[in-house]
């Protein structure tokens, strides 16, 4: 029993020293967990501190950049609207021009004038000219051409017309496809170019001065292609009224074979002085070969007699030469200076 008791007792201290060995393991685990929860937190919070210092350095970087970029952006939007109002004002002005028939007329003759300067010389064509006889009218260019009779000229009257309002409203009709106005806009169109027709061949048009027609230019291609789309009008401008119409460009082609014309006619006025100077030459030629033959025939006499000279009188001379008897070495010497201070004698004689 008592050892029982004993080994009772022994467990209970067991039991006992076990207990207090677990709450002190208990007792460390928790301390190295709390400094461990403690040193996690202070880490956690020196990391988060430095994220957010980062975050708000990078965050305020890529804004200001950002604005900067935003901010040039603008200002070239700015700039960008700048110059469209000047340039929505230069079409306001533009507009305003050809809106008034006086300044867009003064525009065609500008660009007509432009054209002519650029394919024709200075002499060949004029400005404001009184084409036909008794008639205050003046055309705004005529192109000169040489008459039948000298010291006369021939002129081809060339105007520009600019029938801009009936042009536009024919845009227009054709932007909201309105067939009746389109219509309507096309004789509108029509009838202003007949109109200008009629008045250039009454004003300008004046054979023998002139020629027998004139010439129409619109100053902008898309009139003339509408002038080019009726067949009929383009006919009727020529055999009623006697107009050719040009726009631009057909203007220039026909400059520019006009300017051929004018060099073939030089070449053809020239070439009459060109056969004159080729007949006196041909007369001169005729004395040159003449005299040329008689110093030919001099030459060849000449060439005889030398001819002569070398062979008969060289083969005389070498024959008497041969009886002449041969001299010993020192002689020739003793003669020639003998013959040459009788020179100096004789020289000094005289």
């Amino acid at each position: 029993m008592e050892r029982f008791k004993d080994f009772g007792q022994q467990q209970t201290q067991s039991n006992k020293q076990s207990t207090e060995n677990i709450k002190s393991i208990e007792s460390t685990i928790e301390k190295q967990l709390k400094a461990i929860r403690e040193d996690n937190n202070k880490q956690l919070t020196e990391m988060r501190t430095t994220v957010d210092e980062k975050l708000q350095t990078t965050l305020e970087k890529r804004l200001g950049e950002s604005f900067k970029q935003v901010s040039e952006r603008l200002e070239m939007v700015h700039k960008g609207l700048g110059e469209m109002q000047t340039i929505a004002t230069g079409v306001g002005d533009l507009k305003k021009v050809l809106s008034n028939v006086k300044t867009r007329g003064t525009l065609g003759e500008y660009q007509l004038e432009a054209i002519l300067e650029q394919i024709l010389s200075p002499e060949q064509y004029s400005k404001n000219v009184a084409t036909k006889k008794g008639s205050q009218a003046n055309v705004e260019f005529a192109i000169k051409l040489p008459g039948n009779e000298s010291g006369k000229e021939v002129w081809i009257p060339i105007d520009s017309k600019f029938p801009m309002e009936d042009y536009n409203r024919l845009l227009d009709a054709f932007d909201i496809g309105d067939k009746i106005q389109i219509e309507a806009s096309q004789k509108s169109l029509i009838k202003a170019i007949e109109g200008f027709a009629k008045d250039i061949s009454q004003k300008y048009i004046d054979p023998p001065h002139t020629t027998d027609f004139a010439i129409m230019f619109l100053p902008v291609e898309g009139i003339y292609a509408e002038v080019l789309r009726h067949p009929q009008l383009f006919e009727k401008l020529q055999n009623k009224y006697k107009i050719t119409v040009t726009g631009p460009t057909t203007l220039s082609a026909f400059l520019s074979s006009l300017q051929m014309g004018f060099r073939t006619l030089a070449v053809q006025k020239r070439s009459s002085e060109v056969w004159d100077v080729l007949k006196v030459v041909k007369s001169e030629f005729n004395t040159f070969s003449s005299v040329f033959d008689k110093v030919q025939k001099q030459l060849n006499t000449a060439s005889g007699t030398l001819e002569t000279l070398r062979t008969t009188r060289t083969n005389v001379m070498e024959r008497k030469l041969k009886d002449v008897e041969s001299l010993t070495s020192d002689a020739p010497d003793k003669i020639l200076e003998f013959s040459s201070t009788e020179v100096e004698m004789k020289s000094s004689n005289e």
